[in-house]
């Protein structure tokens, strides 16, 4: 996000109006209905995709894109990525609609300047991207994350992803009330994660994981990338958690920002130094924090998801996602079904327990995960099914199912490149399994999944600017009894 859109100035702010302010910008209620997507593409040469697009071929591509009529705003993400923004749309037909629209209109235009777009979580062909954009914020975002290793400039250079944008839901209890809606969506967060994993390769190189972008989104810091501890009040959680987080940065009018080494905001509002902080200041630190759900004003953001294969990969993840959250009868079964599995994800906060670990290395092969998005799957379908949702995607969702869901797969296990099977041992230190081998039990999970090429820890908390220890003695293991039978049949009339 240009950092124009966050005028200076205004005046100082308090610990307490913040924490106020937090409370009242998220989680805004009302009756759950809207849904939107965040879409994020390669640009690749459309007949030589190993080779690196030139960065005035690009800068070309993209004033040419900005000239089209488009419903869905259009931005360049630091590698060059392209990100189409759907307005909110009233039903997910609406959604899908709109988005299929601007895309053909993008797809075409690209096309005819050689150039061709591709949905993969990691960029499958180059060895690695150079950062297009040069501005104050990505350079002090750079800084901050090389701090901790080298997941955070991948992630910003070479990451792509699907984001579904729920409604927060209603203030009171029940099945679309916004505090199980919070809730569904960490639990749901690991079984989208299996199921739609696309990402097996970064630089050129298999990395013994399914999904590995979201390796790197868990990698990037101890904090920005996790989610707050579960089974708390959400807002409060969130406002306390959004406090308690490092600032990335300390913006200025002129010349380069400041990059403070472990100050979190708490302790800004608290010291005033560098500068006290203003409401601005609060409103770009939230455009820095990078949880796998983030709450945004009257909507959620789901922010799991690699980004999928195909001109309308994008649309299954979309429409399973909208139809477990606004179906009241599909969101309170998907619910009860996922909660248990909050008993063995272990200590540590999503996504970094036990169930995204697996998800992140194993993909659907986690039998835990694979029994989940098989009903998951079932009853989104029968909500597609009641709804009156497109043949198209109803269609679409159900093809899913047959080819990866019920087989245990993956995008991530026909990728594009050819790797192959990932190693017989992975990052993770155990057995990692590729496509075409037989199924078996997840290994458990030792510890954190790495990002591939983060450094090791260093310090011991935040202020030293190095990881925090990790708590206890670690999630428990992965294990369930093995597949789940198919369960429902095509439930249209």
């Amino acid at each position: 996000m240009p950092s124009s859109a966050f005028p200076d100035g205004g005046p100082p702010l308090t610990e307490d109006e913040a924490e106020d302010l937090l409370r009242c910008i998220c989680f805004k209620t009302g009756p759950p209905g809207a849904v939107g997507v965040e879409l994020e593409w390669f640009v690749h040469d459309l007949r030589s995709p190993y080779l690196p697009v030139p960065r005035d071929r690009l800068h070309t591509a993209f004033t040419a894109l900005r000239a089209l009529r488009l419903e869905s705003s259009l931005t360049v993400e630091p590698g060059g990525q392209l990100e189409l923004s759907s307005p909110p749309a009233p039903s997910l037909a609406q959604c899908v609609a709109t988005v299929s629209a601007d895309l053909s209109a993008v797809r075409s235009e690209l096309a005819r300047l050689g150039l061709a777009l591709t949905g993969s979580g990691t960029d499958p062909w180059l060895p690695s991207r150079d950062r297009l954009l040069r501005e104050p914020r990505y350079d002090a975002m750079e800084t901050y994350l090389d701090r901790f290793g080298r997941a955070g400039r991948t992630m910003m250079r070479d990451s792509a992803s699907v984001q579904v944008c729920v409604d927060s839901g209603y203030e009171e209890p029940g099945p679309l009330g916004y505090r199980r809606r919070w809730r569904l969506a960490h639990l749901l967060g690991p079984v989208l994660v299996a199921s739609f994993a696309n990402s097996p390769v970064l630089h050129g190189r298999a990395t013994g994981l399914r999904s590995t972008r979201q390796s790197l989104w868990t990698g990037i810091d101890p904090l920005r990338g996790a989610a707050p501890p579960a089974g708390r009040e959400p807002r409060g959680a969130w406002a306390r958690h959004v406090l308690d987080t490092p600032v990335m940065c300390v913006r200025a009018a002129e010349g380069p920002w400041a990059v403070p080494e472990g100050l979190t905001f708490r302790e800004w509002l608290r010291s005033g130094s560098p500068r006290p902080p203003t409401r601005a200041d609060l409103d770009y630190h939230l455009t820095t924090l990078f949880p796998p759900v983030r709450p945004r004003g009257s909507h959620l953001e789901l922010r799991m998801l690699d980004a999928q294969p195909g001109d309308d990969g994008w649309v299954v993840p979309l429409a399973v996602t909208a139809a477990l959250f606004d179906d009241p009868r599909a969101a309170e079964a998907a619910y009860r079904l996922l909660l248990p599995l909050a008993e063995t994800a272990g200590p540590l906060p999503p996504p970094r327990d036990a169930h995204w670990r697996a998800a992140i290395r194993d993909g659907p092969t986690a039998p835990a995960l694979h029994r989940a998005a098989v009903e998951c799957f079932a009853l989104a379908l029968e909500s597609l099914a009641r709804s009156g949702a497109p043949a198209a995607v109803y269609d679409a969702v159900a093809a899913f199912r047959e080819r990866y869901v019920l087989r245990r797969r993956c995008p991530a296990d026909e990728h594009p490149t050819g790797a192959g099977p990932v190693p017989a041992a992975g990052p993770c230190g155990g057995p990692a399994v590729g496509p075409g081998s037989a199924p078996g039990p997840a290994a458990p999970a030792p510890g954190p999944v790495p990002a591939p090429g983060s450094a090791p820890p260093r310090g011991s908390g935040p202020r030293s600017g190095g990881t925090a220890p990790v708590p206890g003695p670690g999630p428990a293991p992965v294990s369930d009894s093995g597949p789940a039978p198919d369960s429902g049949k095509d439930p249209r009339p």
